[in-house]
C-alpha cells in the first residue's frame, strides 16, 4: 500500500489496519508527514511540525498494537492541535508578536487526552493572533490559504485546521470555535466542523472570553469526529467552565436514521443576507434531509440579530487583553484586533451588565424553540470564501468579520452544540456548508443528523491546493 493511498484515509480504515497488521502506525504518520511537506508551503496550514516527535510516538503506537493493547480507537492517528492550545514540547505563539518562542510544558486537555489515548501529535495549526477574528493570518506567520483557490482564505480563526483537514495533512485536528471559528472554516473549505456543547470539551488556560469558547474536531467525516470526542469530550478539572454528563459514547445515534427528527429550517435567521447560491445549495440540502426521513418545516427562530451583544462581549474582551500588554506590545498587535479592544473603552459596565442580560434571554429563547424542534437548520456561512488578508470582504463596506458571519455567533452567546455540513459547491468550484444546531446537550442527536447526511452525500475533498484546477 503506497503512502498517498495512506495518507487520504480516515480513522476507521487506519485502524482496522493497524488491527489487521496490514499497515503501522509509523507508516501512516510518514504519510500525513509526506502530505504536509507537499502541501504546507501552498495553504501554510502547519505552523509547528514535530517530525521526531511523532515518530517516535508512531512507534511506540506500532509496538501496542503489534501487542494486541492500543489505548484507544484512535491509537496511531495522526492529529494536530491549533497553535491557541498549549502542547508540552511545542512552541505556542498564538498568531502574536508578544508571545515569546518558547516551548510549552505541559498539555492542555486535548493535547493531554489525546497524547493519553496514543494519538500521533504532528504539530499546530494556524490561528489569527489570539483567535481574534474569523480568517486566518497573523505577524507571526503569515496567511493561510484556502486549499480549493490558494487566493482565498479558508476562514478562521481555526483556518489551518480546517486547510489541514481538507487535505488530509493529518486525519483529527483540534479547533475551538467563540465566535464562528470551527464551523467557519469548515464551510469555506468543505470539511465537516463541530463545536460541543459549552464546557464538554474542556480547555486550559482559559479562552480570552472563557464563556463563548467551545473545543472541537475538524475532520473529513462525523465518525472520525465522534472518535475525537470519545476522546477529548471528557471532564477535566483545570478547566473552571468544564461541566460533566457528557456521553459516554457521542456517537451512540450515528447508525439511526432521521424518521421522527423534526428539523426547523431558517434561510436567514430573519435578518441576515445571503448569496443566492450558497440559499440555493442549503435548500437543496434541507430537500435531502427530508428525503432521508426528517420533518423539514421552513420557519425563523424569531430573534432579532445579536451582533451587539456579541460585540460587547468580544470587543471587551480585546480590551482587556490591550489593557495588559506593554506599548511596545501594543505596537505589535494586530491593528484590527487594537481597533476592537479602543472601540469597547467608552462602554460603561451597566451596558456590559445589560449585554449580558440580552445574552440569557436569547439563550432562553433558542431553548424554547428548541422545545418544538429538535434542530435548527440554517447556512453556515452566508457568502463564498474571499481574499486572503482581509477581515471583511474587499469592497463590501463592512467593518468586522461579525457582519459577515451572521449565523454562527448566536449558537456561541447560546451555549448550544452546532455543526457545520459540506453541502455543495457554487458556480466557481467552492465549498458551500449548512449549519445544524441543537439545544443544549443534544450534541449525540446533531451528530447523528450530520451523519446520516454525509453518508448519503458525501464530502468531496481536493486532491492538491491548486487554483488552477479549481478556480
Amino acid at each position: 500500500m503506497s503512502d498517498t493511498d495512506l495518507g487520504t484515509m480516515d480513522a476507521g480504515s487506519l485502524v482496522e489496519l493497524f488491527r489487521t497488521g496490514k499497515a503501522s502506525p509509523l507508516e501512516v504518520t510518514r504519510a500525513a508527514l509526506d502530505r504536509i511537506d507537499r502541501f504546507n508551503d501552498k495553504v501554510n496550514a502547519y505552523v509547528h511540525v514535530d517530525r521526531e516527535g511523532a515518530e517516535k510516538a508512531a512507534r511506540a503506537s506500532a509496538r501496542r498494537w503489534g501487542q494486541g493493547q492500543p489505548l484507544s480507537d484512535i491509537d496511531g492517528v495522526p492529529a494536530s492541535l491549533k497553535d491557541l492550545t498549549n502542547v508540552a514540547g511545542m512552541p505556542a505563539r498564538e498568531g502574536s508578536l508578544t508571545v515569546p518562542d518558547t516551548l510549552c510544558e505541559s498539555d492542555a486537555p486535548p493535547a493531554a487526552r489525546l497524547r493519553e489515548a496514543g494519538a500521533v501529535l504532528l504539530g499546530k495549526t494556524n490561528t489569527p493572533e489570539f483567535g481574534w477574528k474569523a480568517v486566518t493570518d497573523n505577524r507571526v506567520y503569515g496567511a493561510t490559504c484556502n486549499p480549493w483557490d490558494t487566493r482565498l482564505t479558508p476562514g478562521g480563526s481555526s483556518g489551518g485546521a480546517a486547510a489541514a483537514a481538507s487535505l488530509n495533512m493529518g486525519v483529527l485536528h483540534q479547533g475551538g470555535d467563540s465566535g464562528g471559528s470551527i464551523r467557519i472554516p469548515a464551510a469555506f473549505t468543505g470539511v465537516f466542523g463541530f463545536k460541543p456543547t459549552f464546557g464538554w470539551t474542556p480547555q486550559w488556560p482559559p479562552a480570552q472570553e472563557p464563556s463563548l469558547s467551545h473545543i472541537g474536531p475538524l475532520t473529513r467525516t462525523v465518525r472520525d469526529s465522534v472518535r475525537m470526542l470519545n476522546v477529548i469530550g471528557r471532564y477535566d478539572y483545570r478547566d473552571p467552565y468544564a461541566t460533566r454528563g457528557q456521553p459516554e459514547d457521542w456517537g451512540a445515534d450515528l447508525d439511526q436514521d432521521l424518521r421522527g427528527l423534526r428539523i426547523a429550517y431558517s434561510p436567514t435567521l430573519g435578518y441576515a443576507d445571503v448569496d443566492p447560491q450558497i440559499a440555493e445549495r442549503v435548500r437543496e440540502a434541507a430537500q435531502r434531509l427530508e428525503e432521508l426521513g426528517a420533518e423539514i418545516v421552513e420557519i425563523e427562530p424569531g430573534f432579532e440579530s445579536p451582533i451587539d451583544i456579541f460585540r460587547k462581549l468580544w470587543f471587551t474582551a480585546s480590551l482587556e487583553l490591550w489593557s495588559q500588554c506593554s506599548e511596545k506590545q501594543r505596537q505589535q498587535l494586530d491593528p484590527g484586533l487594537v481597533a476592537n479592544a479602543r472601540h469597547a473603552e467608552s462602554w460603561s459596565a451597566v451596558e456590559l451588565f445589560r449585554a449580558q442580560a440580552d445574552r440569557a434571554r436569547l439563550a432562553e429563547q433558542l431553548e424554547h424553540f428548541n422545545q418544538d424542534y429538535h434542530l435548527l437548520m440554517t447556512p453556515s456561512v452566508p457568502l463564498e470564501p474571499f481574499e486572503i488578508n482581509h477581515e471583511v470582504p474587499p469592497g463590501s463596506n463592512m467593518r468586522d468579520w461579525e457582519e459577515w458571519a451572521p449565523f454562527s455567533y448566536p449558537f456561541n452567546l447560546s451555549q448550544q452544540p452546532a455543526a457545520s455540513i459540506p453541502c455543495g459547491f457554487t458556480a466557481s468550484g467552492l465549498p458551500v456548508g449548512f449549519q445544524l444546531a441543537g439545544g443544549k446537550f443534544d450534541d449525540v442527536r446533531v451528530l447523528r443528523a450530520c451523519h446520516a447526511y454525509m453518508e448519503a452525500h458525501p464530502a468531496r475533498h481536493p486532491a492538491v491546493p491548486d487554483p488552477a484546477q479549481y478556480g
